[in-house]
This record gives C-alpha cells, structure tokens and sequence, in this order.
C-alpha cells in the first residue's frame, strides 16, 4: 500500500494506481536564465528518484517537467547580456541538463517549454475570459479575478481576505484586487511577443503551467510537484486557473519538497546565499550530492553546510567500502531488507528510513566478511546494490568513488607498494613515513589481510 501526504488536505492518503498501471506526474521546472543552485538540484535528485522507485515496483511513468523560458528575469537577464532571450534559455537548458547529468538524474519523460505552447495558453485565457474567471484591464493585460474563483486560499489553507492583507504585491490600478494576477501581458517594444487576440504579447508566469499540464497530462492527474515556495502563489493560481476552465481537480495529489536551507534561511538567487550543483559537485563527489539531498525527507528543510556535505560522502563511502573487492554473483533470497526498504518508501517516500535499511545491510555484510564467507558477501552486496540504485546510488564500482578522479592514482599505487615492502621488512619508520605523506594528499590507507586498500578523504 502506497500512501502520500497531500498538501491540498493536509494529510497522508492512499494512492490507488489507474488500472493502465500509468502514472502520471507533473513537476514545475526551472526558470532558465542562470545556474541551477543545489536548491534546485534537490527537486532534480527527489523527484527523479521517486520515478524510479514508481518504475521498480513496475509501474509506467510519465513525468513531465516545465521550462520557463520566458518571463521577466529572462529578458532583464537578455538585455543585460546583450543576447537574445532564446541563446540566453538555451545555454541555460544546456547547463541545467549538465548539472542534472552530474546528479545522476534521468531526463523526464517530457520537458516541455513554455514558448511552445502559446496556442494552448491562448486557448485557456480565451475560456477563462468566455466564463467570467478573467477581465482586460485598461491597459490591455488580461489578469484573473481571484474573488470569481470561491475555493481561491484552499491549497494554502488561508481565506482570501487574510491573503489579501498579506500581499506583497505592487499597487496596479490596473487591477480589480491586489491578487488578481496577469495572464497576458502586452509587450513593450523591443521585447519577445507572440500575436494574440489582444494583441502583441507573452504569457503570465502561472498560465504556462495550467496549459502544459492540462494538454500533456489529462486532469486530475496522479501527482503535481514542485518545491514549497511554489505552493503560493504559483499553485495556488494554477488550481484557480485549471479548475476554472476544466471544471475538475488539477491532480490527485499534490507534492511539496522542503527548501535547502543556509542558516536557517532558505536557498535563493535573490538572498544570493546559493551554492551552484556545479560547484557542489566539483568540491564534492556527485553521488555524495545525491545522498545529501535524499538525506532527509522531502517535506523537510535540508541543512545545507560543507560538514554535512563531508557527512554524506562519509556516509555513502561506508556502503562502498561493505561491497568493496567482493565478487558480486546471485543475489541473497532473504527478504528482510527488501520488506523493509519498500516500506520505508511507500510511507510517503521516506528516504532516510529507506537509507537506514542500506547502512543494516551493509553492516550484515560485513560481519559475514568477518566470518570469511565471501559468497554470503557478495549475494548481500547484490542486493544492496540493487536497492541503492532504486534511490539512484551505489552506480560506481568501489573503486571509481572511494579512490576518486585522481590524476595521482600512479603515484599513490607505487607508494602504497613500498609501504607494503616496508612494513614486509618492519621497516615501521618508513611505513609511517610514508603513510603519512599520503595523508598529506588526502589518502586514507586501510590495512587488512589481503593487503592495503586506499580511499580518498
């Protein structure tokens, strides 16, 4: 049994598949005008696991993930570069791809692009406008009237009154209400527009959403993603404007990821407190990236520092070091550990329960390796292999993350040679000395009865 918190009733619920045994998921993407910062890499890393988690318990998954490649940090970014929008979005696209490549992530099923469904998002304006939901203003924008839609604050969980007096909105005597939002907006000359009934211009931020997801996935859809910040306003506008037109629920569940946190804020290009994906994942092992993202739960807030990133590529090195040097053959038939990962993870996709499971199996592993019963090993070591990739870990050989991208491999090879010559000679001094200098490189030596090993810090 399957079960999720939905943040529309803030509650736990049953998830009962569709009997095609499809799910369809819809996550709001990224806004491509800069790098993506680890923030966003958690969206990445949560949501992509939990497709493949939907695909191991054999499920068919249609995730479906926007681009905004359009909006007005994109044309202020543009024009300051002085670059068209659309190189801007695609070197963006491109970096973003990268960064999510470095992750681990597999591409989404469809990743739409909001300028390539401007008919669609027409088409929605026209039938808001057609049933009352929307007005023109004088200026010629178009904007939604929140107090038309009566179940407006639902998702929320506040009235509109109470939304209205903490608005932060800039005064628009355009507007009817302070949190009327636009839904077309006129362009300014020397801007990117697109021909509409109303005249030369571009989308509102929410409406692209509504339109992507409501004519790549039919409503009410299984689950509709997104980090929390979104939930108001963004979602909050997306139920208003889908539910307005399709007279139906936009999903069945909706799924909110915590923010990265630094000092107990949240992660943002606009506090300027952010750490790219690409710089984390150049100081840090990408996979021990991962792991700190999957971490903690996805409802929570993640505490972003370097100890704990150092943590994380702590953590995941015990679980190579339990499979390191076995023989990997048949998989152990105990059931045990399965059980309990798929129960962490089908109560609301807990992934620091399902890691918990991970550390006992590679504890098990290694006691029968101190017991020298390498085939027990190795049958453990599949199985926790077969887990970890559930969650998108454990892809590398031992070897490849415990030793790392080291252009010195050579030259820490021959040194452990000769400190294994010195300590064949008692030549303990030597031994020592040498130890210590490859500490100086970051080398841990671990010594056993086959001989020494070595992983990097």
């Amino acid at each position: 049994m399957l079960t999720f918190y939905n943040s529309l009733t803030q509650q736990k619920e049953v998830f009962h598949p569709k009997p095609s045994g499809v799910i369809d998921l819809y996550v709001c993407g990224m806004t491509v005008y800069d790098y993506c910062h680890i923030g966003h890499g958690r969206i990445f890393v949560v949501y992509d696991a939990l497709a493949r988690y939907f695909r191991a318990k054999k499920f068919r998954v249609n995730y479906v993930r926007n681009i905004t490649d359009i909006d007005d940090k994109i044309i202020k970014r543009a024009n300051e570069n002085k670059e068209s929008y659309s190189i801007l979005t695609e070197r963006f696209i491109h970096a973003m791809h990268e960064d999510e490549k470095r992750l681990g992530c597999e591409s989404p099923t469809q990743e739409p692009k909001a300028t390539e469904f401007i008919e669609p998002m027409i088409e929605m304006i026209q039938a808001l406008l057609q049933k009352g939901f929307a007005y023109i203003g004088k200026t010629g924008d178009i904007y939604y009237d929140v107090r038309k839609f009566r179940a407006y604050g639902k998702l929320s969980h506040r009235d509109i009154d109470e939304l209205r007096s903490g608005a932060r909105v800039e005064v628009n005597l355009d507007k009817h209400d302070p949190l009327d939002f636009v839904l077309w907006k006129l362009s300014e000359a020397n801007e990117p527009s697109w021909s509409s009934p109303w005249g030369q211009g571009r989308p509102g931020w929410h409406i692209e959403c509504s339109a992507m997801s409501s004519t790549l996935l039919k409503p009410p859809f299984d689950f509709h993603g997104g980090g929390v910040d979104l939930k108001f306003p963004h979602h909050e506008n997306e139920i208003a404007q889908t539910e307005a037109v399709c007279e139906c629920e936009v999903t069945r569940g909706w799924m909110h990821v915590g923010h990265v946190q630094v000092n107990a804020e949240k992660m943002s290009k606009s506090l300027g407190n952010f750490l790219t994906i690409r710089e984390a994942c150049d100081a840090h092992h990408p996979e021990a990236v991962r792991y700190f993202m999957l971490s903690a739960h996805y409802r929570s807030p993640l505490t972003y520092s370097e100890e704990n990133l150092r943590l994380a590529e702590q953590a995941l090195a015990r679980l190579y070091t339990a499979i390191r040097g076995l023989v990997l053959q048949e998989e152990s038939s105990d059931t045990y550990y399965d059980l309990a990962f798929d129960k962490a993870l089908s109560d609301d996709f807990n992934t620091p329960e399902a890691l918990a499971v991970l550390f006992q199996l590679a504890k098990a592993i290694n006691v029968v390796k101190e017991q020298n019963e390498p085939k027990k090993a190795a049958s453990l070591a599949v199985k926790l292999i077969r887990l970890g990739q559930m969650l998108g870990l454990l892809v590398s050989s031992p070897e490849e993350f415990l030793q790392g991208d080291q252009k010195n491999v050579q030259a820490i090879e021959a040194l452990i040679q000769a400190r294994e010559q010195a300590r064949q000679t008692k030549d303990w001094k030597k031994a020592d000395e040498i130890r210590a200098a490859l500490t100086q490189w970051g080398v841990v030596v671990e010594d056993g009865p086959k001989g020494s090993t070595w992983r990097m810090l």
